[in-house]
């Protein structure tokens, strides 16, 4: 079998020559960084730059099927591989960027040079998880390339740790919503019965926000009973495996370089607070990287922004949950809350029909209606390889339950 490194490789660089290009960008000591990016196609609207989460996450081949389904859609798309991850990850003499040539100033400003190249005064900007946040760091340095924004499942700073913690406990150990207070009873006994913290939190965030509350309780109630060990091992292995691998999977999802931007700019090296639930105990087992000052106080800086936005927020997102969307949504001077119901984090990754969809609205202008369109948007059917993975966990549970 050959190298799958060399033939990712190959493809991401057949795909970059075909739809998009390289920009040289200088670096400390007369380097220089060939950055990749890439575009469904130009034409007569307005492009959509889409900016992927991570930090960590590839552009170039993970979203090949998203520019392929931008072009049925008319949509002009353009993606820049971030410094640091996949097709940009090493100089033009082919040896790895450094730590410090990966800031988000320096990634914001990449995207300023990808419009230049490409022609584009200006786009959509449509960031995610983490691209929402360079989103609007690219927006504080380059506000004049802005035309209307997309924040999906968005972040702003290190201060987003508390409201995630409290949203996650009031649903699963207070049990204070109806939906959510069986699953909570359930967590507050695991926990009691002494069930690893870091595996407990794991499996309640992806089960909930893939597959939602019904497979969560029948899960939760067969580990009490010494059931569903298969499921629950599995599914506790997701968060570990992003997290604790030093490189991650190259071309995909490349989070040593980047690593940085999120510990210090987005609080990922908050410490855990002691409680069950908490979900800086994963982020805990990280590699350790050098702390940095962010750049910005983004959220002092919002109301700045001076175009139409579009938050788009899951209501069952427990990584950006609706309570740091909303107050997103109340800092902006022009800006509407897009709910998308029996959602989780990322409609870019999960649900991207539904964001193909609201960057299809914004290009027309009416973001004013999105909140309006919100239903028809979470009923859309979704698509891409992370829309798999709740019908394989609903399916999964139910095979390693039955009898439970």
């Amino acid at each position: 079998m050959g190298d799958p490194t060399a033939a990712w490789t190959s493809m991401g660089q057949a795909e970059v020559a075909r739809f998009g290009g390289r920009v040289p960008r200088p670096l400390d000591g007369g380097r220089e960084l060939p950055l990749a990016w890439a575009r469904s196609g130009p034409g007569e609207r307005t492009p959509v730059l889409a900016i992927p989460g991570g930090p960590g996450l590839a552009s170039v081949l993970p979203y090949r099927g998203l520019r392929r389904a931008a072009v049925r859609r008319g949509l002009d798309l353009i993606m820049v591989e971030h410094r640091g991850v996949g097709l940009s990850r090493h100089d033009s003499t082919g040896a790895d960027l450094t730590v410090d040539d990966v800031t988000s100033t320096a990634a914001a400003d990449d995207l300023a040079a990808v419009l230049d190249a490409a022609g584009v005064p200006r786009a959509i900007v449509y960031g995610t998880s983490y691209g929402s946040y360079l989103a609007q760091v690219f927006a504080i340095r380059h506000p004049d390339r802005i035309a209307a924004m997309v924040l999906d499942s968005p972040g702003l700073d290190a201060g987003d740790i508390a409201e995630v913690r409290a949203h996650l406990r009031a649903l699963f150990w207070d049990g204070h919503h109806p939906a959510t207070a069986r699953c909570a009873a359930l967590v507050r006994e695991l926990a009691a019965a002494g069930e690893d913290p870091l595996d407990l939190s794991g499996v309640v965030q992806h089960v909930y926000e893939f597959a939602g509350t019904a497979p969560l309780e029948r899960l939760l109630e067969a580990r009490l009973r010494g059931r569903g060990r298969r499921s629950w091992a599995r599914i506790a292995g997701l968060g570990r495996a992003e997290v604790e691998s030093p490189t991650g999977q190259p071309m995909v999802f490349e989070p040593d370089l980047v690593r940085p931007i999120g510990q210090s700019e987005l609080g990922f090296d908050a410490p855990p607070d002691g409680h069950v639930l908490d979900p800086q105990r994963l982020f805990a087992r990280a590699p350790a990287a050098e702390p940095r000052t962010p750049p910005y106080d983004v959220a002092a800086e919002l109301d700045h922004f001076g175009w139409p936005v579009a938050v788009v927020s899951g209501d069952r997102d427990l990584r950006t949950p609706r309570p740091v969307a909303e107050r997103v949504t109340e800092l902006l001077p022009d800006a509407v809350l897009v709910p998308i119901a029996a959602h989780g984090h990322s409609a870019l990754d999960t649900h991207r029909l539904a964001a193909l969809n609201v960057a299809h609205v914004m290009e027309a202008g009416a973001h004013r209606a999105l909140p309006k369109l919100a239903g028809r948007l979470a009923a859309l059917p979704k698509r891409g390889p992370s829309a798999l993975l709740g019908p394989l966990m609903r399916a999964g549970i139910a095979l390693d339950t039955l009898g439970s």
